[in-house]
């Protein structure tokens, strides 16, 4: 399957299966994606992407199509995750844990590419937060370019506002003052407070000079 994806006519090949009918149990998850409008304009426009790139010669990573084909499956985990209570970061991990745990090895995704497949979802959630320190530590984030890419990919499918995808554009071609300028004000609750340790009433200095 990851050949047919990679071959540089995945969107030709899949279209024509599914005009003879013959692309069910090609790929179960497919299935599924292929029968959810934005799912199946999210996957299509990523193998698109990837045709063009096999195309050009250029390098393909089998982590981000991975994670452009598993990601709505993310999406309706983590949305159930959050309706049932759990904070916004943490449902998002345990939706991508739980996804990777029942499709990994399906799709003989080996460790290290579902680290990679991990960190572009990861950052999908940190891409939001645009005050403070943060998008400029975002900006060095070893995985940023394929998570930006990520993102693109989100907000042309109409997933996202394309507002938030322009944003990382311009940020990120902006110079150091422009940078400052476009950051976002601080949300009440955004900065944590710095708990202090309290000293023991009795410290272990305090009873060495008593004794």
């Amino acid at each position: 399957m990851l050949k047919l994806l990679t071959s540089g006519h995945s969107v030709k090949c899949i279209t024509q299966l599914r005009d003879e009918g013959l692309h069910h149990g090609l790929l179960p998850l497919l299935d599924v994606i292929l029968e959810q409008p934005m799912g199946e304009k999210f996957v299509m426009l990523s193998l698109a992407n990837t045709d063009e790139r096999v195309r050009k010669n250029k390098g393909i990573s089998p982590s981000f199509l991975f994670a452009t084909l598993l990601w709505h499956e993310v999406l309706a985990h983590w949305e159930k995750l959050k309706a049932a209570g759990e904070p916004k970061i943490p449902a998002l991990h345990l939706a991508m844990d739980t996804v990777l745990d029942v499709q990994g090895e399906k799709l003989a995704i080996t460790r290290r590419i579902a680290g990679d497949i991990k960190d572009i979802w990861a950052l999908q959630a940190r891409f939001e937060q645009r005050a403070g320190k943060r998008p400029y530590g975002l900006l060095e984030h070893q995985r940023f370019r394929a998570g930006y890419d990520f993102l693109l990919l989100r907000a042309e499918s109409g997933e996202i506002d394309s507002e938030l995808g322009e944003w990382w554009t311009d940020f990120q071609n902006a110079d150091g003052e422009k940078r400052a300028e476009m950051l976002m004000p601080e949300q009440a609750g955004d900065k944590k407070r710095r708990r202090r340790r309290k000293k023991p009433a009795n410290s272990d200095v305090d009873r060495n000079i008593s004794e």
